[in-house]
């Protein structure tokens, strides 16, 4: 009796494809027609073919089932058809983009996300309308960029001097204070002193543990300091970041503690009211700029810096001087 023969396996292949006839196979797919797609692209059907068959060599199936008068694609090539697409168009978007900024002038900033949304952001209009020929770029993120290993020209921090950032420049300090809505405190019981905030919802960073700094926006810190460390509110309402408890006070939902430099505008506006003005407490923190060893000499960037120290020094007019 004859032994069975067992069909060779595939091997499978490894190799990562090369990416020069996706274009083609996104043509095909597109328009299910060779002569098509050959016209899309400037070739002639024949090296579109070709294109296609060696696509389908590298991945090992074939992607198309090719009829008399149409073209389909296979399950395979609907499969690779639902990551090409995205992925060209992704990459047609920034070539563009790129082009775009080709010989403009830009700067890049790096900063954390509340101090772009409620210090830089509403101030970023006078740069724009003083130089309206520089775009602006900012990442917001907690991540400490290197200035000189990035594309990112200058950067904004918040520490303590000598946190390691050499040639970085004091923009301002801060303070902190008591904050509320005008609508909260009409509606609410009276605040003469430090023990009547713990009549309030209290709004507090719910993750001091993150960075060292946070511990000097909690409110355990501010009562220790007015000697009324025991006291608890009704209730609390925890955020992660400054310009969230900075809203939720806006919003009338509880007192917070706030960075003044982040809230003068607001203050200003009478949309917050500072409560105890008298217990404001000092932040050993400030705000620095740190410009990267490779921007410094591009008259953009001085540009900015410049705008950016004038911004500065009337936020130090602002939050600096002696509470009313």
């Amino acid at each position: 009796m004859p032994h069975a023969t067992t069909a060779p396996v595939p091997l499978l292949r490894t190799r990562a494809i090369g990416a020069g006839h996706l274009r083609a196979f996104l043509a095909v797919a597109r328009h299910l027609n060779f002569r098509a797609a050959a016209d899309e692209l400037s070739l002639t059907q024949s090296a579109v073919s070709r294109q296609i068959q060696s696509l389908e060599d590298e991945v090992g199936v074939p992607l198309f089932l090719r009829h008399t008068r149409a073209v389909e694609l296979t399950g395979a090539g609907a499969q690779l058809l639902r990551s090409v697409a995205p992925a060209l168009e992704q990459i047609d978007a920034s070539v563009r983009q790129i082009r775009q900024t080709v010989g403009r002038k830009s700067v890049a900033i790096t900063t954390w996300a509340s101090f772009a949304a409620m210090w830089l952001i509403p101030r970023l209009e006078s740069f724009q309308r003083a130089w309206p020929d520089i775009d602006i770029r900012i990442d917001t993120s907690d991540t400490v960029m290197d200035l000189d290993t990035t594309d990112v020209d200058l950067a904004l921090r918040y520490g303590r001097a000598g946190d390691g950032w050499p040639q970085a420049q004091r923009l301002f300090g801060e303070q902190l204070a008591v904050v509320a809505s005008p609508r909260l405190l009409a509606g609410g019981p009276p605040l003469r002193t430090p023990a009547d905030a713990a009549r309030y919802t209290l709004i507090e960073t719910g993750d001091a543990h993150r960075m060292p700094q946070l511990e000097w926006l909690g409110w355990q810190r501010w009562f220790g300091v007015q000697g009324c460390d025991q006291l608890q509110p009704p209730r609390w309402l925890y955020f992660n970041y400054a310009h969230q408890i900075v809203q939720a006070a806006l919003a009338g939902q509880g007192l917070a503690i706030a960075r003044l430099p982040l809230v003068a505008d607001a203050l200003a506006a009478g949309d917050l009211v500072e409560v105890l003005p008298a217990h404001r407490l000092e932040s050993p923190l400030a705000y620095w700029l740190i410009v990267g060893p490779r921007s410094a000499a591009r008259p953009e960037v001085a540009a900015f810096c410049r705008w950016l120290q004038e911004q500065a020094e009337v936020t130090r007019e602002t939050v600096e001087s002696p509470p009313a």
